[in-house]
C-alpha cells in the first residue's frame, strides 16, 4: 500500500531536528504519524512542501479588518490559497500514483479531486476552534464563512476521516452531518521516543520522593493551559502542609506577585537537540503529577508523553482531554470552575497513601502501552486504510 501525506511543511526538515517552537506540536504529530504508518507492506511518501501562494490582498485585508472593526480576519482560510495547493498537490499525485491521499490538515484537501480515496486523521476541524481556542475568538464573518467551507468541503471530499477524541468526531458529525459510518476516533500517541519496560517503569517511580510532591507544568501558552491553576495549586499544597514544588516549562509563569521559591521557571526546551530531550526527560521521570488545567485542547500529546514515564495527568474536561485521560486510570479530570481545593485533595490523598500512588503511576504507564502511543494507534489506522482499499 503506498500512502501520499499531504504537509504544507517539509517533513524532511523536521528530521533533520528543525523544530519551529511555534509548530512544534503540529509539526510534531505529523512526523509521528508518518512515521507510525509505515510497515514492511506500507509506504508513505511525503507529498510536501506545498508553496503558499503570494498574495498581497488577503494579507491587506487583515489589516482593515483588526484597524476598523478589530475583529481577527485568517487570511489563509481564502479559497485561492486551498485552491492553489489542489493544484500543486495534483502535480505531485500524478508522479507518486498512491493508493490513499492522506493529510491531517483540511485545508490542503478541500479542492482536491483525485481517484484515490482521501482520508483525514486529525485532532479537530475548524469549528472545533471557533469560540475555543484564543486566535479563533472575534473572527469576522468573512473567515467564518471560509472555515465552514474549507471543513465542509474537505470533509465530503473524504472517504474515512479519523479524530484523535470523541470530542472532535462529535464535533464532525454535529457541525456538517457526516454520516458517523465513516468516522472513527483513534488517538494520537507521545511525541517522544519510548523503549521504557514496567521494569523500568518501576524503577524510576520508586525513586520519586514520598515526603514531597513534584508538579510539572509542560505547554508554551501560560493562560490556555491554566498555568494561572497549576501555581494556585501548588501554593494551596505547601500551606496544607504538603511540601510541593512545581516545575514549568515551556513558558515564563506570568503573577502579580514574586513566585515562590518553591515553583521553578525552566522556560523552553528543545527536544529536538539531545541535551533538550535528556532534560525533559528527567523532568518528567522525576514528576509525581503532570498538571495541566488547560482552558481550550483539542487533544494532547504531553498526556501520553507523561504516562510514558509513569506519570499521572491533572487537566480539565474540556476538548479532547477526556479521550485521553480516564479518572484514576492515568490521572484524573476536572471541570474548568472546580476550586483549587479539588485538585489539592486529589494529589494529598494520594501522597498520603503513597502505596495507592504507585499503582496509579504504574496504570498510567499501562494506558499508555495499552492505547496511548503511536505504534498502537498506526496498525489501528493501517487496517482502516486496507479495509478502504480492499
Amino acid at each position: 500500500m503506498k500512502i501520499a501525506y499531504i504537509t504544507d511543511f517539509d517533513l524532511a526538515s523536521f528530521q533533520q531536528g528543525n523544530w519551529p517552537k511555534k509548530q512544534i506540536g503540529h509539526w510534531g504529530h505529523c512526523y509521528y504519524i508518518a512515521k507510525s504508518l509505515e510497515t514492511d507492506s506500507t509506504t508513505v511518501q511525503y507529498a510536501s512542501p506545498l508553496i503558499s501562494k503570494k498574495v498581497i490582498i488577503p494579507k491587506i485585508k487583515r489589516r482593515l479588518y483588526s484597524t476598523l472593526s478589530q475583529k481577527v480576519y485568517h487570511y489563509w482560510a481564502e479559497p485561492i490559497f486551498s485552491q492553489d495547493f489542489a493544484k500543486q498537490i495534483h502535480d505531485k499525485l500524478s508522479s507518486f500514483q498512491p493508493d490513499i491521499v492522506f493529510t491531517s490538515d483540511p485545508n490542503l484537501i478541500s479542492y482536491v479531486k483525485c481517484k484515490q480515496p482521501i482520508v483525514l486523521w486529525t485532532d479537530t476541524i475548524y469549528a472545533g476552534l471557533i469560540n475555543f481556542y484564543p486566535t479563533y475568538f472575534n473572527v469576522c464573518q468573512e473567515s467564518l464563512r471560509h472555515l465552514r467551507t474549507l471543513d465542509r468541503l474537505a470533509l465530503n471530499n473524504c472517504n474515512l476521516i479519523i479524530l484523535a477524541s470523541e470530542w472532535a468526531a462529535q464535533t464532525v458529525i454535529d457541525n456538517y452531518q457526516i454520516d458517523p459510518s465513516k468516522v472513527k476516533v483513534v488517538p494520537h500517541g507521545a511525541n517522544l521516543e519510548c523503549d521504557r519496560t514496567v521494569d523500568d517503569i518501576n524503577t524510576i517511580i520508586k525513586s520519586r520522593p514520598s515526603d514531597r510532591c513534584k508538579l510539572l507544568f509542560l505547554g508554551v501558552d501560560w493562560i490556555r493551559k491554566g498555568g494561572n491553576v497549576a501555581l494556585e495549586v501548588v501554593k494551596s499544597l505547601n500551606r496544607a502542609g504538603l511540601s510541593a514544588e512545581l516545575n514549568v516549562v515551556g513558558v515564563k509563569p506570568v503573577s502579580e506577585e514574586p513566585l515562590p521559591d518553591y515553583v521553578h521557571s525552566v522556560g523552553f526546551i528543545d527536544k529536538s537537540k539531545p541535551e533538550g530531550l535528556a532534560k525533559l526527560n528527567q523532568l518528567l521521570a522525576e514528576s509525581h503529577f503532570l498538571i495541566l488545567p488547560s482552558r481550550a485542547e483539542c487533544f494532547g500529546h504531553v498526556f501520553c508523553e507523561a504516562n510514558s514515564f509513569g506519570v499521572p495527568c491533572l487537566a480539565t474536561k474540556v476538548g479532547g482531554i477526556p479521550s485521553v485521560i480516564r479518572d484514576n486510570a492515568n490521572g484524573k479530570t476536572f471541570a474548568l470552575d472546580t476550586d483549587i481545593k479539588e485538585y489539592c485533595d486529589y494529589i494529598i490523598s494520594f501522597m498520603k497513601n503513597y502505596e495507592q500512588y504507585e499503582k496509579l503511576a504504574l496504570s498510567s504507564f499501562k494506558e499508555y502501552q495499552t492505547r496511548l502511543n503511536w505504534t498502537v494507534a498506526g496498525q489501528t489506522v493501517n487496517q482502516l486504510l486496507r479495509e478502504l482499499i480492499e
